[in-house]
This record gives C-alpha cells, sequence and structure tokens, in this order.
C-alpha cells in the first residue's frame, strides 16, 4: 500500500496522523456503486464511520446519501449539501431539539425504533407544523455471528421494534396525523463477514414485509441497513470487499412489491481499508520474556483494539530487519493500550514509522483527548 516516496514523505511528518488513500477509496466506490446500479439500490452513507469533509464530498459525488445517528450529523450532512431526500435518521434515543433539527431539514425519513419515540416525533410534527416520514426499525432476530458489541439484530438488543408490538405499532402510526408510513428499516450488526447472515436477514424480511402488508401497511421502502466487514488480518489482498457476491445474495433473496425501492446504509465496507494511523516507535523495553515497542499514538487516536478486542494488521515502515516478536503499545495511562500482542515484525527501534492498517472506519471518529493528548491531525494520499 505504501510506496518509497510515500514513505519517504511520512518521515518528514509529525506522528501520529491518520493517512487517507483516496485512489484506493475511489476504487472501491467505483465497485460498490457498480453492483448498485446494477439493480437499482439506494446506498446512504453511515456518516459514524468517518465523517471528514474530504471523505464526505466523494461519497456526495458518487451520489450517495447519508445516515445519520445523531441530530449533529444530520446538521453536518445538510451543511455537506446531500440532498434532504436521501438522510436518513436513526438511533434509539433521539432528542427533542434532534428531531426538530431533522424535521425542519426536511430529511427522507426517521428510522424509529418505539412506540413513544414515534408518538413525540408526531407530536413535534404537530407543532412545528410538518409532516414527517417515518420507517419502522424492526428487531428481526438474527445473530449476525460478530462482536456482542455491535450485534443489534437480536431480541435482547435494545435496537428496534420486535415482531409481538406489530400491531400496537400500526395503531399507533393510524392514530398519527402528522406521520407518513415510509417503509421498514433493518440491521443486525457490523463486521459481518458470514455473507449467509444477509440470506437470512433477506428471507426475514419476506416475511415481515407481507405481514405488514396483509395488515394493510405497505412498505414502500426496504432499508437493509450496512454491515458487512473486511479483511483486517490481509488488507493488501483483499482491499475491497465482495460487493458482487454481497448484492447478488440480496437481489436472490429479497421479494421486492411493486413499487419498492430497496435502501442500504454502507459505513466500514466502503472507508476503512484505505485509511492508516502512522505513528512513531518512542521506545523498545525490554519486559519479562517479551518486547514492548511503545509508539507515540494510543488507545485515544484508535480505540478499537481496547474496546472491541480489534485486530488491525500493523506494519512497520521503514524497517527490513530480521522477524522478531512485540506486543505493539501506546503511551496511555491504561493497561488496555494495546495495538497488538506477540506481533512479528521487522527487528524495530526508536524512530521507525508503523501503520496500523484498516483503521479508515471508526478510527479517527471516534478519537478523543484522554491524558489531554492531541487529536491526530490527517493527511490524503491527493
Amino acid at each position: 500500500m505504501f510506496d518509497q516516496k510515500t514513505i519517504e514523505h511520512f518521515s518528514t511528518l509529525e506522528t501520529p496522523f491518520y493517512y487517507y488513500d483516496m485512489k484506493l477509496l475511489k476504487k472501491t466506490l467505483d465497485a460498490y456503486t457498480k453492483e448498485l446500479k446494477k439493480y437499482d439500490f439506494h446506498a446512504h452513507y453511515a456518516l459514524k464511520a468517518n465523517a471528514n469533509d474530504r471523505i464526505l464530498d466523494l461519497m456526495k459525488e458518487y451520489g450517495l446519501g447519508a445516515d445519520c445517528v445523531s441530530g449533529n450529523e444530520v446538521s453536518l450532512a445538510l451543511r455537506s449539501g446531500f440532498d434532504p431526500g436521501d438522510v436518513v435518521f436513526a438511533g434509539v434515543g433521539k432528542s427533542d431539539k434532534e428531531i426538530e433539527t431533522a424535521l425542519n431539514g426536511g430529511i427522507f425519513s426517521f428510522n424509529c425504533e418505539s412506540i413513544p419515540e414515534i408518538e413525540v416525533i408526531n407530536e413535534i410534527a404537530c407543532r412545528l407544523g410538518k409532516r414527517a416520514s417515518v420507517s419502522l426499525r424492526i428487531n428481526p432476530d438474527i445473530d449476525a455471528h460478530t462482536h456482542k458489541y455491535i450485534t443489534t439484530g437480536k431480541s435482547k438488543n435494545k435496537f428496534g421494534i420486535s415482531h409481538w408490538m406489530f400491531d400496537d405499532i400500526i395503531s399507533t402510526l393510524r392514530g398519527c396525523q402528522n406521520l407518513d408510513f415510509a417503509g421498514l428499516h433493518f440491521h443486525v450488526g457490523s463486521q459481518i463477514t458470514d455473507l449467509n447472515v444477509f440470506k437470512m436477514l433477506a428471507l426475514r424480511v419476506n416475511e415481515i414485509s407481507k405481514a405488514f402488508i396483509d395488515k394493510g401497511m405497505y412498505p414502500k421502502n426496504i432499508n437493509l441497513g450496512g454491515g458487512l466487514g473486511i479483511d483486517y488480518a490481509d488488507p493488501d489482498t483483499n482491499p475491497v470487499p465482495d460487493f458482487k457476491t454481497y448484492f447478488s445474495i440480496i437481489d436472490k433473496n429479497l421479494l421486492r412489491e411493486p413499487g419498492q425501492s430497496v435502501h442500504f446504509e454502507p459505513g466500514r465496507a466502503l472507508i476503512a481499508q484505505c485509511g492508516s494511523l502512522i505513528s512513531r516507535v518512542l521506545y523498545v523495553k525490554i519486559g519479562k520474556g517479551r518486547k514492548f515497542a511503545i509508539l507515540d499514538a494510543g488507545m485515544n487516536d484508535l480505540i478499537r483494539p481496547a474496546l472491541y478486542q480489534a485486530s488491525h494488521k500493523i506494519d512497520n515502515l521503514t524497517s527490513s530487519g530480521k522477524q522478531k516478536r512485540y506486543d505493539v503499545v501506546g503511551p496511555v495511562c491504561e493497561s488496555s493500550d494495546t495495538f497488538g500482542s506477540n506481533i512479528l515484525l521487522p527487528e524495530t527501534g526508536r524512530g521507525d514509522l508503523m501503520a496500523i492498517r484498516s483503521a479508515g472506519a471508526y478510527g479517527q471518529v471516534m478519537a478523543m483527548k484522554y491524558n489531554q493528548r492531541d487529536l491526530a491531525p490527517e493527511i490524503y494520499s491527493e
């Protein structure tokens, strides 16, 4: 991924920083939108994955809408020039202020998760003299076979509306004078690598869609969310996810009624592989039976390993020495500030440049100033 000229440029810069390979991002978006157009599907980019201005501009350039999970994300999407008619607003806990922001922005749909939320949106819409388009986020009770913190489609999760609530939800919607029923929304989790999960989701959606149609509620839009995983272990061999197989599975198994449109909310699958966290080795410390490569980047810059026990490929960009094993850690005063244990790397020393790969999604956007550390800036290949 990194040629010698790029590495030499890195050596002139203060670390840590995030580096984004825009050529790879465009290649990924080319592959994704090609399949999207083949089936006349629609997509809303998940801002929570990465909300940098340059990234959002490119998503918009490729014709994607915006998937937002906070009022501030809705405001950012609108300021960034996304068509309000392509903005969806999800989240289990929308505040009154956030609902007002979205209503005043004229967004495409609220993805609603409970009866109280539906009632509050109706009340606020009535007060503002507006109509709200709402989709129902359904909990399909499907195991996404991913980390428990990013599984969202099981009955025990806080997300979505379960099947036993359908009659009450429909009754509530029919009593809300300022709401329009837009369709059904689903999202079962993130970093899903077992594509059979998406087949199960499509089949379950068929059952649920029919149940609503039978009750006189026609879902004009079916939103299958996101969740397609990437290859964290070998990003160079598999830099672009298998969108062709993914969409083919959806197309073969999802029944579409006349006039229905199908929507997706991609995030990680589009942006993760193009981003790397670049850091320098501060010290190599000899411990009992192990060596610690201590970086100037920490868990405040990339929290995924500490929060999700996530594994990122780590490359030493400036050494070609004999392979040795290291625990790659950061400077933050937490034992969880570890990027990888027992990692095989070329012999590593002070000043070596390290790349923590596949960090374009849920990396910089989740950074914080813990220990009063500076936020790592970003640079782009273009």
